[in-house]
């Protein structure tokens, strides 16, 4: 298949997004748009500044670019129109799933109610299913540079929500924050009936033994980024046996480190891990869901067997009630076989 025909293939595709930071999805128009509406000064006078000015070269210096944008996001409709703005995109790009992290400590620990945050993102998922027929679940994701005890105190507020929330998991700075901290924490998240996921970013200190803890002692339900699995034959082995999902995330690998992970993410898909492809944070990285899965197939480069599989995989590992699975992965086929 040429690389137009796959290209093209893949955008008509019916994909699942199982990896994208709410708060990562802020794209500098907005930015602009939400601190004007809220009185907040930016220091770029600009969306083509703030756009020009990201230049990661590390997860540290992506952090902190991206916590301070979160400054601007107050009020129910701040959170409102982020989600909106995601999810109409999502459904330009023919997302009919998503399961969306979000980090309410971000913002909670700067003021804003867990309330707030909670009644913007779920009115906009309300919207988007009725109106754009995408489905979309919630991820509420601890941050691990913050202490363990915050991080049971956030999951003791999100009990009242659990209604709006399919799952738990754990971003942000991992130096000095293995998953090991979070341990009681997750536990008692698993006891209340979330779903667990937790982030091993890609060449991260002691990312081997992190993601052990996360396979064996955390015990979760799927892993985000993971890549460096493909580097320990024992690793892959646990995941197989575990049949764990990992939600890689191309283009944001290469900001921030030396490329996509490319060949690490094609031999765990041919290993028979159950790999899917996702955005990460595409208002600073450049990319969607659609394009992440196009620059990889162009890089890799990928078989049309494989675009498939990737597709199917994001849906297989989702945790959505099987009948919409099986519904979800019907048009897949439908699509494939057109």
């Amino acid at each position: 298949m040429s690389d137009a025909a796959l290209d093209d293939l893949i955008a008509r595709l019916p994909k699942a997004e199982l990896h994208v930071h709410i708060e990562g999805t802020l794209e500098p128009e907005l930015t602009f748009a939400l601190a004007q509406r809220n009185g907040i000064e930016l220091e770029h006078a600009s969306a083509e500044e703030v756009r020009a000015s990201y230049t990661f070269d590390s997860l540290a210096s992506f952090l902190a670019v991206y916590y301070d944008s979160m400054r601007v996001l107050v009020t129910v409709d701040d959170f409102h129109d982020l989600a909106t703005a995601y999810l109409r995109k999502a459904a330009s790009q023919n997302v009919r799933h998503a399961e969306i992290f979000f980090d309410p400590q971000a913002h909670t620990s700067r003021g804003v109610p867990f309330s707030t945050v909670m009644g913007g993102l779920r009115r906009a998922i309300v919207e988007a299913r009725r109106d754009l027929d995408v489905h979309a679940e919630l991820i509420l994701c601890f941050l691990r540079d913050f202490s363990a005890e915050h991080a049971m105190s956030t999951l003791m507020e999100s009990l009242p929500y659990k209604d709006w929330i399919l799952g738990v998991g754990l971003d942000s700075d991992e130096r000095g924050n293995p998953p090991e901290k979070f341990a009681a924490v997750f536990a008692r998240a698993r006891r209340e009936g979330y779903f667990l996921t937790m982030h091993c970013d890609i060449d991260q200190e002691k990312t081997p033994e992190n993601l052990r803890q996360v396979i064996e002692d955390i015990g979760v339900d799927r892993i985000d980024h993971g890549s460096n699995a493909f580097e320990d034959p024992a690793l892959v082995r646990a995941i197989l046996d575990r049949d764990l999902g990992l939600t890689c995330c191309p283009i944001s690998n290469g900001w921030v480190t030396g490329g996509m992970k490319a060949p690490e993410i094609t031999g765990l898909l041919e290993a028979g891990v159950k790999v899917s492809i996702n955005s990460d944070d595409p208002a600073y990285f450049g990319g969607y869901l659609t394009e992440n899965l196009q620059q990889l197939a162009a890089e890799a480069p990928l078989t049309r067997d494989q675009v498939l599989r990737l597709v199917r995989n994001a849906f297989e590992i989702s945790w959505l009630p099987e009948h919409l699975r099986a519904g979800y992965l019907a048009e897949v086929d439908a699509v494939a076989s057109a």
